[in-house]
């Protein structure tokens, strides 16, 4: 499959997604939030992607909308025409949460605006020491509540953190998105590649059925009282006890030996 803005590969199950516009930080137009809300709203129904890597091209994850790209021509939109874009906006990330793979988002610079709402909607983020992040609608009279950010982020920091960071609007560096939970690791920026595909291939030789559901649940969870989710966990668990990854997971560990997950699924 090829694209107008961005880059897309799979090899050996797991996809990239790589932003080229690199003159202008990887900033998004409208172009890019229809091939983005396509592709992985088609991601699901493909067999042969088991995990899903988001990343920019050149120096920067993604700055945002593009100014000239969106920004102006906003301006000039009806109250119909807002609403078909922010619902577009919200499609990609609405794809990507309910997407039963993992996604991880490599940030490789700055991510901001709709980038940080693009990063905050991976499953993990590996962020380059390089990296900053800033959820900046505020700073151009919007408000936080901006691709999920508002759902994500406080799961994600706390609400305190969260308010500060959505009402204010300032950059933070690597270290400090680690610090508070946003960042899963921060690693030298040449080794970020690297760094990310060994967690993508771990992702794609565990047992895959196990984790989908996993990030499922993790979704699901987060509005059902105690009794509903215990429900849903034990029905969960009770299906997953009856795969094959179950059996080799059982029987590697009595062996001593790594299991070998997925087997006839290729």
């Amino acid at each position: 499959m090829t694209y107008d803005s961005f880059d897309y590969e799979l090899d050996g199950g797991i996809a990239t997604i790589r932003l080229n516009n690199p003159g202008q930080l990887n900033a998004l137009t409208f172009r890019t939030y229809e091939e983005l809300a396509e592709l992985t709203g088609s991601l699901a129904e493909d067999p042969g992607v088991h995990v899903v890597v988001l990343t920019g091209a050149g120096r920067g994850f993604c700055s945002g909308g593009s100014v000239d790209g969106i920004i102006g021509e906003l301006l000039k939109m009806d109250s119909a025409g807002l609403y078909r874009f922010t619902r577009l906006t919200c499609d990609v990330v609405r794809n990507m949460r309910l997407l039963q793979k993992p996604v991880i988002a490599a940030v490789n610079g700055i991510a901001a605006g709709a980038g940080a709402a693009l990063a905050l909607a991976g499953d993990f983020r590996i962020l380059s020491d390089r990296a900053r992040m800033a959820f900046l609608f505020v700073k151009v009279g919007l408000a936080g509540s901006d691709m999920g950010a508002i759902h994500l982020l406080p799961r994600i920091v706390g609400m305190g953190r969260a308010m500060e960071l959505l009402t204010l609007g300032d950059t933070i560096d690597a270290a400090e998105a680690h610090r508070i939970g946003l960042a899963n690791k921060v690693v030298p920026h040449d080794e970020l590649m690297p760094e990310v595909l060994r967690l993508a291939r771990r992702l794609r030789d565990g047992p895959r059925f196990a984790i989908g559901v996993t990030k499922q649940l993790l979704d699901l969870e987060a509005g059902m009282g105690l009794e509903a989710a215990l429900e849903m966990e034990a029905m969960t668990q009770a299906h997953c006890m009856q795969t094959a990854d179950f059996h080799e997971g059982f029987r590697a560990f009595m062996a001593r030996e790594e299991p070998r997950f997925n087997r006839g699924r290729e």
